[in-house]
């Protein structure tokens, strides 16, 4: 028996079985604040109960602007999202793990599998030295 690969999923309904939580997506100021169109999107794993794990951008956004991450995303819901832009109610049902593109002036959306979802930069330490951990109460 030949094991599936790591990226084509079972069945298109395997991609979709995910429990849903939440109902807001972080998205690109510039959507807002140049009216440009939402031309790529990831899901990623949701942060907090409110939040779907979805990002949308514009395509043009640069580093310095997603380095910024408070001052340049904005939590909307993604119903008002699928309501502006209704080729996004499909997509919106994916799980954690897809990335879609579409090029300028397409209507179309395409599958993306080549790119690494950014992941939050925690700092671990990690030791073998267990006198760390041998710490005299105090008195």
């Amino acid at each position: 028996m030949k094991s599936p690969e790591v990226d084509t999923p079972i069945s298109t309904d395997s991609e979709k079985n995910q429990t849903k939580n939440g109902f807001l997506a972080l998205v690109s100021k510039l959507c807002f604040e140049e009216t440009l169109p939402i031309r790529f999107m990831y899901k990623t794993v949701p942060e907090h109960l409110n939040d779907t794990g979805w990002r949308m951008f514009t395509g043009y956004e640069t580093e310095e602007f997603l380095e910024d991450e408070l001052s340049n995303l904005v939590p909307i819901p993604v119903v008002k999202m699928c309501s502006l832009d209704p080729s996004l109610s499909e997509l919106v049902t994916f799980n954690a793990g897809t990335v879609w593109e579409r090029a300028p002036g397409s209507d179309s959306w395409e599958r993306v599998y080549d790119y690494k979802i950014p992941s939050p930069n925690v700092d671990v330490e990690i030791t073998n030295d267990i006198d760390r951990f041998n710490v005299e109460p105090k008195d």
